[in-house]
C-alpha cells in the first residue's frame, strides 16, 4: 500500500521583482509503499531540498499533489500544519535541531508534550526507544555535553516517539564521523525492519546503499531509480556510484 503519493509535482520561484523564473521541480512523480526505505540522490540544484520541504509541508508547490496516506497535504491550512507534521511526521536533519538548553530527555518528549500527553505515557514510551539507541544512560545531559552521534540518536528518539507514519531524514550522516555514521545506519535499518517508513535525502553514496530503493533526481525530475532486490550493501553502492556517474555526464 502506498503511504507517499507524489503527482505531478511542480515548483516555479520567480525572483523578486518577477523578472526571472526558476524551475526548481518539473512534473515530478513517484510513491513510496509503506515500510519503503528510500534515499534520494541527485547533484546540488537538483530539487533535492526543494522536495523535502515540499513533502515536510514547508513549502507549497505550484502544481500537482502530494498524498499522505490519501490526504492532500498542500491542501492543509497554515494554522493546521504544525499540528498535522508533529502526529505525522518524524525529522531527522544533518544539524541535529536540539534545544540547548533542553537535556536530552525533554529534546525528545518535546513532540508528546506538545501533543498534551500525560507523564505516565511518555516516560512508558521514552524507556524502550533510548534503551534501544543506546541513550539511556544520557538522558539527564546536554547536548553539548554528548557526541555528534549520540545528538543523532537522541534526534531519532524524537522523531520515532510519537509514532509517525513517515520519517524524513536530511543529510542524517553529514555531520557524523564514519564510526558514528555506521551507528545511525545500523538504526535506520532497525527500525525500518520493524515497519517504520523512511525517505532519505543524501549525498552519501554509503548512507544510500543502505535504502531498499534509491531514487536519482536531475533538472527536478525523477531520473532513474534503483531496487536493492538480492544486493549486498556493497553491490548497490558500486550500482549507485555508476549511476552518479551517467547523471553526471547527460
Amino acid at each position: 500500500m502506498s503511504i507517499l503519493e507524489v503527482k505531478n509535482i511542480s515548483k516555479i520561484y520567480t525572483t523578486r521583482f518577477g523578472s526571472t523564473k526558476v524551475q526548481a521541480l518539473s512534473n515530478m512523480n513517484f510513491t513510496v509503499e509503506e515500510g519503503e526505505y528510500v534515499a534520494i540522490m541527485g547533484e546540488s540544484g537538483s530539487g533535492k531540498t526543494t522536495l523535502l520541504n515540499i513533502l515536510a509541508s514547508l513549502d507549497k508547490p505550484t502544481g500537482g499533489e502530494v498524498l499522505l496516506n490519501d490526504k492532500n497535504i498542500t491542501l492543509i491550512r497554515e494554522k493546521e500544519l504544525s499540528a498535522f507534521r508533529r502526529d505525522n511526521l518524524g525529522f531527522v536533519f544533518q544539524d541535529f535541531n536540539l534545544l540547548d538548553n533542553f537535556s536530552l530527555k525533554d529534546n525528545i518528549l518535546l513532540p508528546l508534550v506538545l501533543q498534551k500527553k500525560t507523564v505516565s505515557e511518555m516516560e512508558a514510551r521514552l524507556k524502550p526507544i533510548a534503551e534501544r539507541l543506546g541513550i539511556a544512560e544520557l538522558l539527564e545531559k546536554y547536548p553539548y555535553e554528548v557526541s555528534g552521534g549520540q545528538k543523532q540518536r537522541t534526534a531519532i528518539a524524537r522523531a520515532i516517539i510519537t509514532n509517525p507514519q513517515l520519517i524524513l531524514a536530511d543529510e542524517p550522516t553529514g555531520a557524523l564521523d564514519s564510526k558514528a555514521s555506521a551507528g545511525l545506519l545500523k538504526v535506520f535499518r532497525e527500525i525500518n525492519d520493524d515497519g517504520q517508513t523512511i525517505l532519505m535525502v543524501t549525498h552519501s553514496l554509503n548512507a544510500a546503499s543502505h535504502a531498499n530503493r534509491v531514487l536519482f533526481i536531475k533538472d527536478g525530475e525523477v531520473f532513474h531509480q534503483l531496487y536493492r532486490g538480492n544486493l549486498t550493501n556493497e553491490q548497490l553502492y558500486v550500482k549507485i556510484s555508476d549511476t552518479l556517474t551517467v547523471l553526471s555526464k547527460n
